[in-house]
């Protein structure tokens, strides 16, 4: 179910619809910070002030640092104001005013009716400069999130997923989870918090995206006023990076679980580059056809999933429960390597293209998602007017663009298995038929 949570969010990660596109979305920039506005056509207020970095921003000892810190915005209070009172003035006016962190970038949101911003805004621009890392609510909400990191822990499928990205990504920046460790976060401190929290509170890393009918300059002059404390900062530039997969590699956990969890991960392109609208819609045909293989046809598991993981370092996912894991390989192995041989039909491609493009109107119908959508294009694609050009791009793709994708990044994988070691062959992950796959970029 969370990866399904997940594929929706990656809507907002890969595009926008077409129905916000239309409206005149526009850029400026207010003491060199960039801005970008997207006009609602309601009287919804969303303003999204975005921390590029994420992961990049932080040593693994310290992960859950940065999550810790935008949590501690709206959970500890500010200078001016306790949390209670904090809290209860943004309930007075039913806004909401919260932080989070992900593996490319944090963001602290602001969601509120029109007509209540002038009251909203001066109790957000306190949670952004302000901010008070009381340390009896910081105690709080660090045990807080212990319990839920171990909490999650125990969700098989929350647990191949983060042992996949350790293994995967050992050495790299990716490796760390932006939620921490339960040992990570026991030993942060408020103080230690506060600082790295205004360490990376600088202008050289921030992004503004307003989604609301506002006039420009109201929107210039309460980002100025947000933006007067907040010192410039070092030239910052995020950077991305290419994951190769030189050869099958498999690894696992002995674990006492009702059945066996398998993940495999492999490359996949860059934002930015030629190759990911085609690839993103090859990726989500192989969803279907891995489902169909492995639950319909065979009966190996119920809820086998495939997704392309976008961000900084972009990769392919393919995950499975089964109580047969070897007969799994076997079947996936078989369907890439039918693909590899035949391509896509050329049907598959145009109704994928139709469904994949009509999500967007369903997705970005919210101010919030329309947000995400500019900042995730912005950030990873340096490019907030992809959100306008996108359906068009994908009109456009062809069948051999879309299977030509999926020849050239799905090749070696690493494998990850937690579950009953006995139950399962090591060897048909390493030595299985995609390992003779032609692929320009695995090998």
């Amino acid at each position: 179910m969370k990866k399904y949570i997940y594929l929706l969010l990656l809507a907002a990660t890969i595009g926008a619809s077409p129905a916000f596109a239309q409206q005149k979305a526009y850029e400026m920039t207010v003491d060199g910070v960039k801005v970008i506005v997207q006009p609602s056509g309601n009287d919804i207020v969303e303003i999204q002030t975005v921390i590029k970095g994420g992961v990049q921003n932080y040593p693994a000892e310290k992960a859950g640092i940065e999550a810790m810190a935008l949590n501690a915005l709206s959970e500890c209070g500010t200078l001016k104001h306790d949390k209670n009172d904090f809290k209860n003035q943004l309930d007075k006016i039913s806004a909401a005013v919260y932080g989070m962190a992900i593996k490319n970038y944090s963001v602290v949101k602001i969601n509120c009716i029109k007509s209540d911003l002038p009251k909203a805004w001066p109790l957000y621009v306190e949670a952004v400069t302000i901010p008070k890392f009381d340390a009896k609510e910081f105690e709080r909400i660090k045990q807080d999130q212990i319990n839920q990191l171990k909490s999650q822990d125990s969700d098989p499928d929350y647990a191949i997923d983060q042992y996949a990205d350790k293994v995967a990504f050992t050495g790299r920046d990716y490796a760390k989870n932006p939620n921490g460790t339960p040992e990570t976060v026991k030993a942060l401190t408020a103080e230690e918090t506060k600082k790295y929290y205004h360490s990376i509170l600088t202008k050289s890393r921030l992004l503004v995206v307003v989604v609301a009918d506002l006039d420009r300059a109201d929107i210039e002059a309460k980002v100025k006023g947000l933006l007067s404390t907040i010192k410039q900062g070092s030239p910052y530039e995020m950077k991305k990076s290419f994951f190769r997969v030189y050869k099958n590699t498999f690894s696992s956990e002995n674990r006492e679980l009702a059945t066996n969890y398998v993940e495999g991960v492999t490359s996949g392109p860059a934002p930015g580059t030629p190759d990911f609208d085609a690839f993103n819609v090859a990726m989500r045909i192989f969803a279907d056809k891995h489902f169909l293989d492995v639950r319909t046809n065979n009966g190996l598991s119920y809820a086998p999933q495939s997704w392309f993981s976008v961000g900084s370092t972009s990769v392919a996912k393919f995950s499975v429960s089964t109580t047969q894991p070897d007969k799994y390989i076997a079947v996936f192995d078989k369907l890439v390597d039918r693909i590899k041989t035949q391509g896509f039909d050329a049907a598959d491609v145009a109704n994928m293209k139709v469904t994949y493009l009509t999500s967007f109107y369903y997705k970005n119908e919210t101010n919030t998602a329309q947000a995400g959508s500019l900042v995730a294009n912005e950030v990873l694609h340096n490019n907030w007017k992809r959100s306008l050009t996108l359906a068009d791009d994908v009109k456009k793709l062809t069948p051999t663009q879309v299977s030509d994708a999926f020849r050239k990044y799905i090749g070696n994988i690493i494998w990850v298995y937690q579950g009953d070691t006995k139950k399962v062959n090591p060897l048909l992950f390493t030595n299985g038929t995609l390992n003779k796959a032609d692929n320009p970029v695995s090998h």
